[in-house]
């Protein structure tokens, strides 16, 4: 089953689950593995060699029909096998199932245990692009929609590209913001493999002011029905012109343009959490309207109960650390 096959079965698909993102993987030295199940479902599974232990990790993932319990349990079996065959203490996933009652019971029914680290988006902001472009500015907040007019007014203009020279231009800016923002960004490495790996479908946008000076970028990477806002970087221009916002609606139209259906906008602080580490960009992301949406939090299989328990220690006081 190819990939737009997959994506055509389970819409809810994202790159995270894309061969693009697998060769990405291992071009930075992972092993990846990808796996249909018989044609019953699609998981692309990567072994992460942690100082802790090493464990397989399924992002946004597997992708199944989640009613069915005899291939839910068969799927899990399987990646079960994978997982000690590879010596890992634990599986980790993150299935693109909402938050509720029900998804969260058909976990604990598979044994699995909320993780706790996180892992891809679990707090979204997921915005319908099959509407017009009058109606996305209309489901705006007010202000929002106020700074995305007047972005044009102040002369902010943003370009795209794709060469490695942007993503040089990109780390350098998104690591002084890490240092401002207190957050751990990609390196160099990494963003040049995902640039090799997601070719056309990568691009990173730069908002500029009217003399000519970057104020925002964002990397957006895009399926033939999601866009993703992945990664962002601001100078401190950015405090006082909307670059931002001028680089966002840029990107909707673009992917709008494109087909996309829908526009994710990559991760929010959960609510009633005003110390969480995306605190600061959640207020400028639900502007845009969208609906907020809330999957399961990252669960585990354990297949090591001592090797979990060590990995269980460090990822609890490293998350209370950087305010996850």
């Amino acid at each position: 089953m190819g990939w737009k096959d997959i994506m055509k079965k389970y819409p809810e698909a994202n790159f995270l689950q894309s061969p693009a993102y697998g060769k990405m993987n291992e071009i930075l030295g992972y092993k990846v593995f990808s796996e249909d199940f018989n044609n019953k479902g699609w998981a692309l599974m990567i072994v992460r060699d942690a100082k802790r232990g090493r464990y397989l990790e399924i992002p946004c993932g597997p992708l199944i029909d989640w009613n069915n319990k005899g291939t839910v349990q068969a799927v899990f079996k399987k990646i079960e096998e994978i997982a000690k065959r590879e010596k890992c203490v634990f599986v980790r996933v993150r299935p693109q199932l909402l938050a509720n009652r029900k998804n969260l019971q058909i976990l604990a029914d598979l044994g699995l245990k909320k993780s706790p680290m996180h892992l891809a988006a679990e707090h979204t902001v997921l915005i319908d692009l099959t509407k017009t472009e009058d109606e996305l500015l209309a489901n705006m907040r007010r202000q929002t929609r106020y700074d995305v007019r007047r972005a044009s007014k102040l002369g902010i203009t943003v370009t795209k590209s794709q060469s490695e020279q942007i993503f040089k231009d990109f780390h350098k800016v998104q690591d002084e913001t890490a240092k401002r923002q207190n957050f751990i960004p990609p390196d160099l490495k990494t963003l040049l493999a995902e640039r090799e790996a997601f070719g056309d479908n990568i691009t990173i946008y730069t908002a500029k002011s009217a003399e000519g000076e970057a104020i925002a970028y964002g990397l957006v990477i895009r399926n033939e029905h999601e866009g993703d806002y992945y990664e962002a970087a601001s100078t401190l221009l950015n405090r006082k012109l909307p670059g931002a916002h001028a680089l966002l609606w840029q990107a909707m139209r673009d992917l709008k343009a494109a087909g996309c259906e829908r526009f994710n906008l990559w991760g929010i602080a959960p609510a009633g959490q005003p110390n969480h580490r995306y605190a600061g960009v959640t207020t400028f992301k639900t502007g845009f309207g969208g609906d907020i949406v809330e999957y399961v939090p990252a669960h585990d299989l354990i297949i090591s109960k001592v090797g979990y328990l060590k990995d269980y220690v460090v990822e609890t006081a490293r998350k209370k650390r950087r305010h996850l």
